[in-house]
């Protein structure tokens, strides 16, 4: 992913631009202490003088009336709120008429920000103070007061506290007087910006010292940048709380939610003083020091699934690969791409205006329908339909793009829904409350009507994400979730009369995934990564629950790892610095779970049976083998200790058996690492490497195997004497080391 930087040869305002804000996805005015307010149309590239504002007014910031949410597409913010550093705010319409002037503080006022609803506004000022007005520019409290100025100031999620800066020092209030304050040191220098989004409930803070920070709503910490050579003057998150971006002195980042760094680009802009994004999270606008505004689209996003890249290579346009044949195919589209998901062999992407359905059996003939609201927040995919959120609702359509039904509850929020809150199976639809974070949602994917009675599923603690598993019957149906105490548990969704029991399945549990083709889910614990093979035991016999897991060390994944994907037997994992592990669990669980779903009970049985025939036969090859030390590295193979197996045998001098456990591991870089460097068995290594890749029909692409190959002839007869010679070698070896003992015995 990266960031496609547009910017003018000359700037349109002639003083640094304090701030920007977008009314649509193509529409942005900015502000500048040149006193005029321009607007940037970018679909026609034009731009035009809105309002010169009298002289004694330098903006400082700006923020447009939000629209009411489920409003048609179409509509437009009709007025915003600039603050300035004559002490005031001023409500100003989209034509530039200054609808109202209210003195605010004593000395400039530093930020402005309407609440999520419209219905209040915040403003912070250079005296310190900051105040809720109403709607129509009326004081309704000073909320506080300190000594320093408040340089940035945000509305929590639920509109309810608000964020503010106080020199190094973050804090978060509540509305309500004598709620308890949160208030942490956050920098080592002084804060110049903060953002909150609605959507992760996570806090962005950038200061002086140089660094931008990531905190949840509890001022934990959870990311902490490295030290950029100037002071970070602005981070604003994007409308879905999957990216933010980065501001500074010729300096433009774009980052995942977790922190690392996808993109950093050096435009020449002077200091960016304040970041917007658009209303459909696809483009950055930013103002500028020296005078310009910085344009930038989101480019290159990517989605796998199986042997399928997605690539969006522009804004209408995206590349398909398949991994197994390198064929690739082009997909264009009327309007830009502001959504998509890859998954159950389908595509699906939502543009500004239709929906899209690729089947992955057919590239060229999507369908398409029209979307009935604004922007897609989120898409997510079961095996039988996909579901659509946006500022209206939630829909669930079916792969042939058949409308199948649209779930509402009281107080819906469909603006702060995430992967997170909401999930989706073939029959079901669960989403977690905002309003009450214990309470979960379930639906009827067909109907969209509550399921069983009516009942809600609700836990003592707050939760924090909820899956549904995917296989199975409607009636067997079971939701796994994570509370705000990290444990986690499941229960089953089918709700009538009795209360259904939740069942606690493990502690301190950070993320967590089911497999798409079985029940089997798995989940990172504080150091482990586990995988429950049949989470259903514990509605059997929890005695038996511990040997149906698997465990694994997960310290290699680093802090704070998140599970992208579980795809058969395959599980992504995303690291805190952005790298993909990709992990292989045994695929026999799912192939009995198949077989039980079928009722081919025999064949599970004589799975059973067989699945520890293959180690037993490893077990059985290892006594087999000439000498002492390749039993040994075989042995520590086998428990997967391989540098060790390596160094056993490269010590004993059995240099073609070290180059050999790495030709069976596909190990292949290793494998000519050994045969160059002890000058044996070269041609070998390059033998079986190339006929692994003919087994694939591939070509040679790595540059040492092809600067080895050239003009080496491979002769399998000369190779296979080698290799005999190899075992005899060792046997010889190995006999006479073992006479030598006995004649040391007998002495």
């Amino acid at each position: 992913m990266r960031l496609k930087i547009s910017l003018l040869k000359e700037p349109k305002h002639q003083e640094l631009v304090s701030c920007v804000g977008w009314t649509t996805a193509e529409e942005l005015y900015s502000c500048s202490d040149d006193h005029q307010i321009v607007k940037w149309n970018l679909l026609t590239s034009e731009t035009s003088q809105i309002v010169k504002l009298p002289d004694d007014i330098y903006p400082i910031d700006l923020h447009w009336f939000p629209k009411s949410l489920g409003i048609k597409k179409q509509t437009q913010a009709e007025s915003f709120v600039l603050t300035s550093s004559d002490g005031k705010f001023h409500l100003i319409s989209k034509l530039g008429r200054v609808e109202k002037s209210v003195e605010a503080h004593c000395g400039a006022v530093l930020a402005g920000r309407w609440n999520y609803e419209g219905t209040a506004l915040v403003t912070a000022g250079e005296d310190g103070q900051i105040k809720i007005w109403s709607k129509t520019g009326m004081l309704r409290s000073t909320l506080a007061q300190q000594g320093t100025p408040v340089y940035s100031v945000v509305w929590g999620p639920d509109s309810e506290k608000v964020l503010y800066t106080a020199g190094k020092q973050l804090i978060i209030k509540p509305l309500q007087p004598n709620a308890k304050v949160l208030q942490w040191k956050a920098h080592d220098g002084i804060i110049l910006k903060v953002d909150w989004n609605s959507v992760n409930d996570l806090i962005l803070s950038a200061g002086e010292d140089c660094k931008y920070k990531v905190w949840d709503s509890y001022g934990r910490p959870l990311y902490n940048s490295q030290p950029h050579e100037h002071p970070i003057t602005s981070v604003a998150w994007a409308p879905d709380g999957e990216l933010f971006a980065v501001g500074s002195f010729h300096t433009l980042r774009l980052c995942d939610k977790t922190g690392w760094s996808y993109a950093l680009e050096k435009p020449n802009t002077g200091s960016i003083f304040n970041i917007a994004w658009s209303i459909d999270g696809t483009q950055i606008a930013g103002a500028c020091g020296n005078g310009h505004v910085v344009f930038a689209h989101v480019v290159e996003q990517r989605w796998e699934w199986k042997n399928f890249q997605v690539t969006l290579t522009k804004r209408r346009a995206m590349q398909v690969r398949n991994v197994l044949n390198d064929a690739v195919d082009l997909l264009e589209f009327r309007d830009r791409v502001i959504k998509a998901s890859l998954n159950y062999a389908h595509l699906v992407v939502s543009t500004s205006l239709q929906c899209y359905v690729f089947s992955t059996k057919n590239w060229n003939t999507p369908l398409i329908f029209d979307l009935k609201e604004g922007t897609v927040s989120l898409i997510l995919q079961a095996e039988r339909h996909f579901l659509l959120v946006d500022g209206g609702g939630i829909y669930l359509y079916s792969y042939e793009g058949r409308f199948i039904s649209s779930p509402k509850f009281p107080g819906m929020r469909t603006d702060i829904l995430n992967a997170q809150t909401v999930s989706l199976s073939n029959d079901t639809i669960a989403i977690k409350d905002k309003a009450d974070e214990k309470i979960i949602f379930l639906f009827e994917a067909s109907t969209g009507k509550p399921l069983g009675d009516g009942k809600l599923l609700s836990h003592k603690n707050e939760i924090l994400e909820i899956a549904l598993d995917q296989k199975g019957l409607t009636n067997d149906r079971k939701i796994a979730f994570i509370d705000k105490n990290r444990d986690l548990y499941i229960t089953s969704v089918k709700r009538f009369g009795k209360e259904e029991q939740i069942i606690k399945l493990g502690t301190m549990v950070h993320t967590l995934a089911w497999s798409d083709t079985c029940n089997i889910l798995c989940g990172l614990q504080d150091t482990r990564f586990t995988v429950w093979y049949y989470p259903n035991t514990v509605y059997v016999d929890r005695d038996i629950l511990p040997k149906t897991l698997y465990e694994r060390d997960a310290s290699e994944f680093s802090k704070n790892p998140h599970i992208v994907s579980f795809v058969g037997n395959q599980v992504t994992i995303r690291r805190a610095d952005g790298s993909l592990i990709h992990i292989s669990i045994s695929p026999y669980p799912g192939i009995l779970h198949e077989y039980v779903s079928s009722s081919k009970w025999e064949d599970g049985v004589r799975l059973c049976r067989f699945v520890k025939i293959d180690k037993v036969q490893y077990i059985n090859s290892i006594k087999d083998l000439p000498s002492k030390e390749s039993k040994m590295a075989h042995i520590l193979m086998f428990s997967g200790n391989i540098q060790e197996a390596e160094m056993v045998l490269l010590q004993a001098g059995l240099v073609y058996q070290a180059i050999q456990i790495n030709i069976n591991l596909y190990n292949w870089e290793r494998a000519l690492e050994l045969a160059v460097k002890y000058k044996t068995h070269v041609d070998t290594v390059l033998a079986y490497r190339q006929k692994f890749l003919e087994t694939f029909g591939k070509q040679e692409t790595n540059k040492r195997y092809l600067q080895y190959a050239e003009g080496l002839q491979i002769d399998w007869e000369k190779i296979k004497a080698k290799i005999e010679m190899e075992i005899t070698k060792e046997r010889e070896q190995s006999s006479s080391s073992q006479s030598s003992k006995h004649i040391g015995l007998k002495h």
